[in-house]
């Protein structure tokens, strides 16, 4: 995305013209850069040859999934309709691993059925219901479980999943207890140590930790797991010039890490694959103007995008058309959801812009479409992809008629 002659253009396409096209809000996918961030997950570790599966609950777009399953990854999903979404995609079941702390009886029976990777199991009352199915079934279910590690993530509180006070997981003496009791089972074959200890993580010293918690428990289980899945978190940079992950550090951790324990690694990243390829276009409705704040009012709303009012996430949002004339003064781009967390962005200036102006909120790729609703009974914001020069719808918009 950059400005040419003060137009924007998303991978040599102009802004405005796809507007023109397609009106808003609408969500619009970049495949370059999808295919870009992929290419340099990938050699970030390559040297640990890892299975790399995309986390759904990210993108779950049919057609985004269909391309980075082309692409080489597998998939993470957390229920049954992310796995069905990861099978019609084309994702290979032996590249899907099933994650998530309420797995129903129906869901397992039907990834069982499905032959899938691996089930990582997060409490002993799912494995006792995986037992179950396995004899019902007569099969051996392959699964992970799940350790809660208690390691802080340093990220978001919202986002974080691997500390005691989180939902998720087990702790060192549970997992261990596990093994012992099911390491010659009949019924479940324990193959991974699954851990995960949040999202938008930009520092790898939490990783770091993280790894020190895993060998502690192959050393006291003295268990030989064949897969360590260590999740996914890496974070993305919405603010320029903002703190990053450093890759390299973290991959040579995981590379002693494996040479110690002869294990094969699985990672789940979801926002630093789909996170910057996405762009939420809008258009300016209102301007109203207090003598402390311009209110910049848009056609989209937290029903659109929900990180901001979720948990106070930072997007830019910048104009199609740049010019110099600066305003001092707060601006804040709200929606116009019945809310007052329907707010996108607090600034202390911006480029003086008028009703009927078009905006782009970026980097809203991962958790931006999949957690929107039709909350105030709004339509929703279809999708639309730029691959190759073309623009292509993706998803379908839902009328009021049939929302109602």
């Amino acid at each position: 995305m950059k400005y040419i002659n003060n137009k924007l253009l998303i991978d040599k396409i102009s802004v405005d013209r796809i507007i023109k096209t397609f009106g808003t809000p609408v969500y619009c996918y970049s495949y370059k850069q999808i295919k870009e961030n992929i290419l340099k997950f990938q050699k970030n570790f390559i040297k640990t040859k890892p299975l790399i599966c995309f986390a759904v609950k990210a993108n779950n777009n049919i057609r985004i999934l269909s391309e980075i399953g082309k692409l080489g990854l597998g998939a993470d999903v957390v229920s049954k309709g992310e796995l069905l979404a990861a099978l019609k995609s084309k994702i290979k079941p032996k590249k899907i691993v099933f994650s998530g702390v309420g797995k129903t009886y129906d869901e397992i029976m039907f990834a069982t059925k499905k032959n899938i990777l691996l089930i990582n199991a997060e409490s002993k009352s799912e494995i006792d219901t995986i037992v179950k199915i396995a004899k019902k079934t007569k099969r051996v279910i392959d699964i992970g479980i799940r350790l809660n590690p208690n390691v802080d993530a340093n990220t978001i509180k919202e986002i974080t999943t691997g500390k005691n006070i989180n939902k998720f997981g087990l702790n060192e003496k549970e997992v261990i207890e596990l093994i012992n009791t099911y390491k010659n089972s009949k019924q479940i074959n324990i193959k991974c140590l699954s851990v995960h200890i949040g999202s938008q993580i930009t520092s790898h010293v939490p990783y770091i930790r993280m790894l020190k918690s895993v060998q502690k428990i192959i050393d006291k289980s003295n268990f030989a797991f064949e897969y360590i899945d260590l999740g996914g978190g890496m974070g993305i940079n919405y603010e320029l010039n903002a703190k990053t992950l450093n890759y390299s550090r973290y991959a040579k951790q995981v590379v002693k890490f494996i040479k110690k324990n002869n294990v094969k690694i699985i990672l789940e990243p979801g926002r630093s694959i789909i996170g910057n390829t996405g762009y939420l276009l809008a258009k300016i409705i209102y301007i109203k103007k207090t003598r402390k704040i311009n209110f910049i009012i848009i056609n989209t709303g937290m029903n659109d995008l929900m990180r901001p009012a979720l948990y106070k996430a930072y997007h830019r949002i910048i104009p199609t058309k740049k010019i110099q004339n600066k305003i001092f003064k707060r601006h804040d781009f709200v929606g116009p959801i019945c809310e007052t967390t329907d707010k996108f962005l607090s600034t202390k200036s911006y480029q003086k812009v008028d009703e009927g102006d078009n905006i782009v909120i970026c980097d809203v790729g991962a958790y931006g479409k999949v957690l929107s609703s039709n909350y105030n009974l709004r339509t929703n914001a279809y999708e639309i992809l730029i691959k190759n020069s073309k623009v292509f719808k993706i998803s379908k918009k839902i009328s009021l008629e049939n929302i109602i």
